[in-house]
């Protein structure tokens, strides 16, 4: 099943997207995606359809498909909002002061007219093609009560000046204002819905840069980082901005990685290190092997997690689109209601009724309903991207909500992971000890034996059958001459020995052959962490597979809640699911032992090396080991569940308020546009507000 994702232009309301998402369900296609603040669609096309065939059906629908490989026509400027309400305030001002001043020839019907049909033409080629595809497809847009309010006051006006009823049957300013602040608020709800995404667009920006890239004789050729390819050798100098993911193979210097993992300090990189592209090298000169191009860089892939978090829509925007579904009919409905009431029963003129049914469909705003939660999610999530926190889908940054309490793994989360070998003991030949336990080692993960492989490369090696890993426990193998060999923790070895002091013991044939201790430095942020949850009412709890021992003396150390030490994978899944019974629970893990009982929790959070970051599956990535992240990571979660609130509040309240006062006659129509312009813009500025708020 191949996944389509794309941009599409000609979207402004969550009816809009409503259309296109009911098309392509119809046509069968699955997990259909889209948001309206971003232009972006991504759905999966069954095997057996034509790619081309559905996106000529959404060109269809008067929208325009942009594939990632397009550039896209580009809007003309005559096809701008900027154009369109500049052009259209030219005709409508004159029309607007007649109201204040006495000059004879503004009064006079068919100058009106003539200023009136510059701008009906303009308005109907927008708003009035929109309403007719959305009504032809079954679905009423925003455009459609737009174009009833302006064709009703247009016509009416219309008919009086060709019947020479006179001054009372003449609303071309109404007309004409309607449209022209229509057109005033779909540009300020633009420009304040692009405010909302600039942390991933800063993030997009990032990713175009020139490279000089070194020939086979070691010549420079600078080119466009689009041109470079997986193998090829780059340079880069001090102030350059690494141009794709790559390996360093001669030099080093310091990088700046604060836009990808939100650490403001330059972070040391020397030969053999990994580096970033679109990270700056502050320091040094460096050459560097292409390890990766296109979307298949980290960058990439961060924005693209970002862009679908997006466009995943959290359980409180569903109430929203049920209402966003079936608005636009309540509006007509009550517009018609409206007129009736006014004409029928309080007898009022047709002038008046019509005017006043009129400000009903103006003043009605279900763009608001629509732009509440992706304005807040965009910012919020953008916000935590740029401070290295990756969080997969929206329905995450909900849950942060509910959480009461926090478990950590200890290796690698608490601890840096850094493990160094301290003291260790053996009744073997130390050089035989050392290559057994090298040889067991490299076959597993585990933070323990990455440090023995990397402290102890180049070893040699002892040849080893059946080698398995039980995981939390140990490793196991046979050695050519038949003896069992066997390197883990005391679970591993208590049959064998009393003395649990010690990190890991090796058996062979089940006899203790020599055990060996770490030492693990505690991370610097750990305790200040524990601190501010403790704060926020957080229960916090380590659950580890080390011993009781240890565990309880770093637990002390960081003043955590609770403790369950000497706990294998299976033992942690468990644990986890009992603690979920009493409470929402998140998880905090290294992310490769622990994959379990992460993807197990309310929410699975992951530290991880920032070139590692497409291997993990957790719902949130630390980017750059960074456990300081968390709190805000917390913070953010729960003040953008709090902005969606919000946002839905003022777009609900807004519409059960302002609809009845149009009703009843308190408001007028060219008011009425202004007010709902001005309603979406209000929602982007409160969002927008989450990228300064003080979240922890």
């Amino acid at each position: 099943m191949e996944t389509i994702s794309c941009k599409v232009k000609g979207m402004n309301c969550s009816s809009c997207a409503l259309t296109i998402s009911k098309y392509l369900e119809k046509k069968g296609m699955e997990d259909v995606a889209i948001s309206v603040a971003t232009e972006e669609l991504r759905f999966n096309l069954p095997e057996g359809t034509d790619a081309e065939e559905v996106i000529d059906g959404i060109n269809n629908l008067g929208y325009e498909v942009v594939l990632p490989n397009q550039g896209g026509k580009g809007s003309a400027f005559y096809n701008t909002l900027t154009f369109k309400f500049v052009f259209c305030m030219v005709f409508t001002a004159p029309l607007l002061l007649h109201m204040w001043v006495n000059w004879h020839w503004l009064h006079t019907p068919w100058v009106q007219l003539a200023l009136t049909i510059p701008v009906y033409m303009v308005g109907m080629m927008h708003f009035g093609r929109s309403a007719f595809r959305s009504l032809r497809n079954g679905i009423a847009n925003m455009d459609v009560l737009i174009t009833l309010g302006a064709t009703a006051a247009f016509v009416y006006s219309l008919a009086g000046t060709l019947l020479q009823l006179g001054p009372d049957y003449l609303f071309y300013e109404t007309t004409a204002a309607i449209l022209t602040l229509v057109f005033l608020g779909n540009l300020l709800e633009e420009r304040s819905v692009k405010s909302t995404t600039t942390a991933i667009a800063e993030l997009a920006r990032m990713q175009h840069t020139h490279a000089k890239r070194l020939n086979e004789a070691g010549e420079v050729e600078e080119i466009d980082n689009s041109e470079l390819r997986t193998g090829d050798r780059v340079l880069v100098n001090a102030g350059d901005k690494i141009p794709m993911d790559g390996t360093i193979y001669w030099g080093g210097g310091h990088v700046n990685e604060s836009m990808i993992t939100g650490e403001s300090e330059p972070v040391s990189r020397q030969e053999k290190d990994k580096v970033i592209g679109g990270t700056i090298l502050e320091e040094g000169n460096i050459k560097m092997f292409i390890t990766a191009t296109g979307k298949d860089t980290v960058l990439s892939y961060i924005i693209n997690l970002v862009k679908q978090a997006q466009s995943n829509k959290p359980p409180m925007q569903k109430l929203a689109d049920k209402i966003s579904a079936i608005f636009v009919p309540v509006v007509l409905g009550i517009a018609l209601v409206t007129f009736l009431g006014w004409y029928f029963i309080g007898q009022t003129t047709l002038a008046v009724a019509m005017m006043r049914s009129v400000a009903v469909l103006v003043i009605a705003c279900p763009c608001a309903m629509g732009l509440a939660t992706p304005a807040a999610v965009m910012v919020g999530l953008g916000r935590a991207a740029r401070n290295g926190i990756l969080i997969k889908g929206a329905h995450t940054l909900e849950a942060f909500r509910n959480i009461r309490q926090i478990v950590f793994d200890k290796t690698g989360t608490l601890t840096t992971g850094r493990l160094q070998i301290g003291r260790w003991e053996t009744t073997l030949e130390p050089e035989m000890f050392r290559s057994i336990v090298f040889s067991l080692e490299k076959y597993s993960s585990h933070p323990i034996a990455r440090s023995i492989t990397a402290q102890w490369k180049g070893v040699p090696e002892t040849a080893l059958q059946q080698v398995r890993e039980q995981k939390g426990v140990g490793m196991q193998a046979r050695d050519k001459a038949g003896n069992e060999w066997q390197l883990g923790s005391y679970l591993m070895a208590r049959h064998a020995t009393k003395d649990d002091t010690h990190n890991i013991y090796l058996l062979k044939n089940g006899a203790v052959a020599g055990w060996m201790d770490f030492t693990d430095e505690l991370r610097p942020e750990a305790a200040k962490v524990i601190s501010v949850l403790k704060q926020g009412g957080i229960r916090t709890i380590l659950l580890s597979g080390d011993m009781q021992r240890k565990c309880d003396q770093l637990a002390q150390q960081l003043g955590i809640d609770e403790v369950f030490a000497e706990q294998s994978p299976a033992k942690k899944l468990e644990k986890i699911d009992a603690l979920m019974q009493s409470a929402p629970t998140a998880m905090v893990g290294d992310g490769i032992n622990d994959a379990p009982a992460l993807a197990k929790a309310s929410i699975g959070i992951s530290l991880s090396d920032a070139t590692q970051v497409a291997m993990q599956s957790a719902n949130v990535i630390l980017l750059n080991n960074h456990l300081g992240a968390l709190p805000l990571a917390m913070g953010l979660g729960r003040h953008t569940y709090l902005t969606i609130k919000q946002n839905l509040f003022w777009a609900f309240i807004y519409n059960i308020v302002a609809i009845p006062v149009a009703a009843l006659g308190f408001l007028n129509p060219i008011i009425a546009a202004l007010v709902m312009g001005l309603s979406d813009v209000v929602l982007a500025i409160n969002s927008v507000r989450l990228r300064f708020k003080k979240v922890i």
